[in-house]
Parts: C-alpha cells; structure tokens; sequence
C-alpha cells in the first residue's frame, strides 16, 4: 500500500504551468497541470491507479485541486475520481478516497510536522488496518439471511453485492403511494443508496423502498412537486428529446430509460419487476467492470 501525497510543489520539482482553470460541479477549480521539461506534458490520472503525462490534453488531465490546511493542496482525477498519491520510492501512482480520508483523518498532512519514517509507517499501517477492517464489514450484506417473498425484494437483494462493490450501478424505477397516500413516482441510483442508508428495515419489511426528493428523480402526482439532482454514479440529462437519460460517470455511458427504446445502452439491461408490494417497478442495470459476469 502507498501513502496519499498531499504536499505537491510542481513548480520545484517538474516546472508545472497551470492551464485551463475552470470549476468542477463541487465548486473546485480544476485545471490542466503541464510539465514542461522534454517535449512537455499533461499530468494524467487514470481510473486503475496509473499515473503518466500525454502530450495533449484530454479528460484524464481534468485534475481538481483543493486546500488540506495552509500551503498543502490535495489533487484529485476529476474523471477517474483518484486522489494523487506517491509511494515510498518516489513512484507516483493514485489510491482511492477512502485511503485518502483515512490518512487525513491521522493527522498525516498540513500540521506542520515533519514526520521521522518510522512513525509515518506507523500511522499508514493504522490506516491501512482500519479500511481492511471496514471492508471486511461490508462483506454482511443486509439482504443475508432474508426471507424474501416478494419479487422486488429478491431482485433488490440479488444486486446488492454487486452495487456495494461497484461492479453494478442499478438505477430502480418505481410508481406507488407514500405515506399520506398520494401517487409519487421517481428514480433511485441503487448503489448510492446502499452506500448512505442502512437497507436492513426494507428487507425486513419494517420500512418501503420509495423515491424521495433527494433520488436521482422524484415526482408527487398530487402536489406535481418535481426534482432531479445528480449522485456520485450518475449525470441527470433532462433535455433529451425523447425522456430523461443518466450519464454514468466511471464509463461516460448514456442509460436510456424510455420503455420504447431498442436498448436501454451499451452494458446495460431493462428488467420490469411484478409485485405484490409495489405498482410500478423497472431495474435498470449497467455493469461498469467488463471482467464482471
């Protein structure tokens, strides 16, 4: 395992000029880091960890660029959603968010303190301890040990793994009535949902699984109280001719989810659900590791 690399001077080490500096949908400035030396290039951050330069630019050199404490940045792929990272060889590569966090947590940046190795192995080590163990966690799945009846409830259970770990993200149509009886309707990002919220009361049958104003979509037929907003899986395009389309952002492939269409898109499925339970359920499932069956 390597160490998230915080304190990056460019300007020392690789005579980096700062180009096409705009903002990310955080509000961070992204820019274009550019090395000068040889026939120059673009730092790139790639989805499986490879860090390299390219002479042109192009969506692996987006980078995102925010403030750990004074006079520390972080970078971060705004594509491959990777933080810079370099190991103790001097090698640089990407880790994922979660190492990051971790080694933020512990104190491992922006105090001012110089760190003897010893001590930095020490504290990576507790880092490292602490995200096998937190992996180890999710490995319970809260569909485990589940008596389901009800075809939604099985059909949710089988993606589960599959969403936590990434290989799936599934989008969930589903029309039926809250609480208070009215008619709302909406899509859920599956994955994203799994990662925030504790899914043991809805197998249990202690609570329903509805959209709400937070989900991918959400519509109230009564009060025609409307939203959409996007997740960390997915981009809302509301200005298609046709219907709503979800741009998912590991791959950059377009979900269709109009019934019509031939195909709901590359690596994805249409699969409509009958239950007792529920009005109106469709899964939209969209496989983002090819090496994933």
């Amino acid at each position: 395992m390597h160490a998230p690399l915080f304190v990056v001077v460019f300007s020392q080490l690789l005579s980096v000029a700062v180009s096409a500096q705009e903002e990310s949908a955080s509000g961070r400035r992204t820019v274009r880091l550019y090395c000068r030396v040889g026939i120059g290039f673009h730092l790139q951050i790639h989805p499986n960890g490879r860090v390299n330069g390219s002479h042109e630019p192009d969506h692996l050199s987006v980078l995102e660029l925010f403030a750990m404490s004074q006079g520390v940045i972080g970078i971060r792929g705004v594509f491959s959603n990777r933080f810079l990272a370099m190991n103790k060889r001097g090698w640089l590569h990407a880790t994922d968010k979660k190492m990051a966090r971790q080694l933020v947590e512990l104190g491992c940046w922006g105090s001012g303190e110089v760190l003897k190795r010893e001590e930095f192995e020490t504290r990576k080590a507790a880092a490292e301890a602490s995200l096998l163990s937190n992996r180890t966690q999710q490995k319970t799945l809260a569909s485990a040990g589940k008596e389901l009846k009800d075809n939604f409830l099985r059909a949710l259970a089988e993606r589960e793994e599959a969403n936590r770990s990434g290989k799936m993200n599934s989008i969930i149509f589903v029309r039926d009535r809250n609480s208070h009886g009215q008619e709302i309707s909406g899509y859920i990002d599956y994955s994203h949902r799994l990662q925030f919220e504790d899914f043991e009361p809805y197998f249990s049958g202690k609570k329903r699984f509805l959209p709400r104003p937070t989900d991918l979509s959400f519509y109230n037929w009564k009060t025609q109280a409307s939203t959409m907003n996007d997740t960390e899986n997915y981009q809302v395009i509301a200005e298609h001719s046709s219907c709503l389309l979800f741009k998912n952002k590991k791959d950059r492939k377009t979900l269709n989810v109009d019934p019509e269409a031939s195909s709901p898109g590359a690596n994805s499925s249409r699969t409509s659900i009958q239950s007792d339970l529920y009005h109106h359920v469709v899964i939209y499932d969209h496989i983002t590791r090819k090496n994933w069956v």
